[in-house]
């Protein structure tokens, strides 16, 4: 419990210091004009209170991502409490803050155009196809999920087939097409609240149920799966708790509804430490919930595993179990909102901001409908015909893919740091952590990549690491020499 309750004081206090000064490092100035009124359209620009900027953030980034990620992440260990605490202050909220300020900054642009700018025409493309591949893949994923589930709570059935996707995808394209704040401004803060509720309730729990929670002595001495190094596959399965690189494409959509560039740092640095406590306390809670039960001579690693197992890997019945015993009726409820609203809520907002990604790239107008609809139809087929396919194989890289945006992400802010004369090291750190945990892991999991092809190699684990740190010094040499490159020139050109 003592590990618990100081990775929770550590995350609040993350937020009130390091926030604080990573705002000053961006220089967020209240004397600016921000695009919701230099751009304001009605649309995609609109002014809107920082209360409900902040819950649309926190539920745009979050979805399962935090509660789900959060509990097979815990199968590895107290190392879980380390990786949502630092890699959430050094790493997600300074992420996502800068992101967010950034795109302010270039009037609202979406992430491709703000990387392309600092990481050349290459990394812009690349991004582009990234970005719309991630956000039509969100949009598969939940689309399936959610109608899943309320399928297996309340089936509606049409001639044999289920209608909640459909449902599900009409919902999509309404939030999709009409303003920000006419559907997603309603609705959103709604489930925003629910949700930080069920926490707080999950909350209460983990520091009032019975049974025992590691302590940090435990963080690399025992943890289960064991057949699975905690690196680099431990910060591929926390990904929304701590680093993520879809919430860099949720943060344009919200820059540009701030009305002061200083609302900035609760709305993006805070949203992402609210999403890492939410993590923190369902990770303590599957701890917790997997030791009070009733399984002889298990650990309570394995006592989760086992229980997972046994619901066929589905991570929902955890969280049902927590909240129908821990919090009777009302938890039950915020349960089906917690697996079902959740993911809706990031699934729209993955074709929204897909919609506005292609039409920046393309200089395409959003005014109308007609021309949302010209960009929308060709992204909502192509998620219907992705639904279609075998998602258990591009559900394996959807996580990795995730985490590669985060690199160019990171770089791209780097770049623009050191290109204003700013401390470019809080970015620099973790871009090359990043880097090192992206190219390992595409090498190294069992189920992605090379690996797949050289399982049974004794030697191949070691090459991979070695792959992993070549790939990363290849990039710090590739930063080094532009900057030596910029020094000597005088001038600041991209990445490129």
């Amino acid at each position: 419990m003592i590990t618990f309750i100081t990775a929770f004081v550590l995350l609040v206090l993350g937020y009130v210091i390091y926030g604080a000064f990573v705002e000053k490092v961006f220089g967020a100035d209240a004397t600016r004009e921000t695009p919701a009124y230099s751009k304001q359209d009605g649309v995609d620009f609109v002014p809107m209170p920082s209360w409900k900027v902040f819950l649309i953030q926190f539920l745009n980034i979050a979805g399962t991502g935090p509660i789900f990620g959060a509990i097979m992440g815990v199968l590895f260990g107290p190392a879980a409490y380390l990786w949502i605490v630092f890699g959430c202050i050094f790493g997600g909220a300074t992420h996502d803050y800068l992101a967010g300020m950034i795109s302010l900054s270039k009037g609202g642009a979406s992430l491709p155009e703000v990387v392309g700018d600092e990481l050349g025409s290459t990394g812009r493309q690349t991004m582009r196809f990234l970005s719309l591949l991630l956000m039509i893949m969100v949009g598969a994923v939940f689309v399936t999920t959610p109608a899943g589930l309320l399928d297996g709570l309340l089936p509606l059935q049409v001639q044999g087939f289920s209608a909640w996707p459909i449902i599900i995808f009409c919902y999509y394209i309404l939030a999709t097409l009409l303003p920000v704040d006419a559907l997603i401004g309603r609705i959103y803060p709604i489930f925003g609240v629910a949700l930080i509720f069920m926490a707080l309730g999950v909350l209460f729990g983990v520091l009032t149920q019975p049974g025992n929670l590691p302590e940090i002595d435990e963080a690399f001495t025992s943890h289960h799966p064991a057949n699975l190094p905690i690196f680099p596959m431990l910060f591929i399965t926390i990904a929304c708790g701590a680093v993520s690189g879809f919430h860099a494409t949720q943060s344009p959509m919200m820059a540009r509804c701030l009305k002061n560039e200083k609302l900035g740092r609760p709305v993006f640095y805070g949203a992402m430490i609210t999403e890492g406590l939410v993590a923190l306390i369902w990770a303590a809670a599957a701890m917790k919930f997997a030791d009070m039960l009733n399984t002889e001579g298990a650990t309570p690693y394995e006592k989760l595993a086992a229980f997972l197992k046994a619901n066929n890997g589905n991570v929902a019945a955890v969280v049902n179990a927590i909240c129908n015993d821990w919090l009777g009726t009302i938890g039950a409820l915020l349960a089906v909102l917690g697996v079902v609203a959740a993911p809706i809520t990031s699934g729209d907002t993955a074709f929204r901001a897909a919609r506005l990604i292609a039409s920046d790239f393309l200089k395409f107008p959003q005014l109308t409908i007609k021309n949302r609809l010209l960009i929308a139809i060709p992204l909502f087929v192509a998620s219907a015909v992705i639904m279609n396919l075998n998602f258990d194989v591009l559900w394996r890289y959807f996580a990795w893919l995730n985490q590669s945006l985060s690199i160019f992400t990171f770089w791209a802010i780097t770049v623009w740091l050191y290109k204003n004369g700013k401390p470019y090291y809080i970015t620099l750190v973790p871009a090359l952590w990043m880097t090192l945990v992206c190219s390992t892991y595409i090498m190294i999991s069992p189920k992605e990549g090379v690996a797949v092809l050289m399982q049974g190699v004794e030697w191949w684990p070691t090459a991979s690491y070695a792959f992993g740190l070549t790939v990363t010094l290849i990039c710090l040499y590739t930063f080094v020499s532009y900057m030596r490159t910029v020094a000597s020139n005088k001038g600041f050109k991209s990445l490129d």
